[in-house]
């Protein structure tokens, strides 16, 4: 069964949130790849997980790293589509490689999306997705509009503001591209907690 929208899982760091988010039908899976986050996810680790999935693609999430130190980590990462990068300044050396690239913008301010306005035509001429969060805006009718005026011009994914009872229509008043929900820890090996995920993810299902 698919998904009414395009979904990005980020910060996977479990089997458990692999394989339900594999079994209903998500776009992207992302995984920390940098040393030291406490959502690392080792090659090992990551090629052990990856073993039991298919049909999505999956992202290599970077927070600090040099492009240089980027390149030289996802060798050692089999499959990877996309790289993730929080600093725009990152893209111009990435963007020329074979991998597709994700901006991740952490918005504190309505100010911020502005300025993305300005710049989104540029990440679409870049073939950049961007992908919003934030911790502290709400998604109410000024920063709507702002994030439906990026999303006219490039791809954008939507991170925050997301509800199970209200995700359909913010992707219908902001006509961005899709989501991103970020995965989280396991209770213990093998239980976890998918309440808030699950039902976002259960709203969004195609009904036969």
């Amino acid at each position: 069964m698919a998904l009414k929208t395009f979904v990005k899982i980020s910060t996977v760091n479990n089997l458990s949130d692999a394989r339900y988010c594999a079994g209903m039908y998500v776009n992207l899976m992302g995984f920390n790849m940098e040393e030291g986050n406490k959502d690392y996810m080792a090659p090992e680790k990551y090629q052990e997980l990856t073993e039991w999935l298919s049909g999505l693609e999956y992202v290599g999430e970077f927070e600090a790293s040099h492009p240089d130190g980027i390149l030289e980590t996802v060798k050692n990462y089999k499959g990877l589509s996309y790289l993730q990068v929080n600093e725009e300044a990152l893209l111009q050396m990435l963007v020329n490689t074979s991998y597709k690239l994700i901006l991740k913008q952490e918005i504190q301010s309505l100010g911020e999306l502005e300025n993305l306005v300005t710049k989104a035509q540029t990440y679409q001429e870049n073939d950049v997705l961007l992908l919003l969060e934030s911790e502290n805006l709400e998604l109410n009718g000024d920063a709507s509009n702002l994030v439906k005026e990026i999303a006219e011009k490039c791809e954008v994914l939507l991170g925050f503001g997301l509800e199970a009872n209200t995700v359909e229509n913010v992707l219908k008043d902001t006509g961005v591209k899709g989501i991103a929900i970020k995965g989280g820890d396991e209770i213990k090996p093998g239980l976890k907690d998918f309440d808030e995920l699950a039902d976002i993810l259960e709203a969004l299902e195609e009904e036969d």
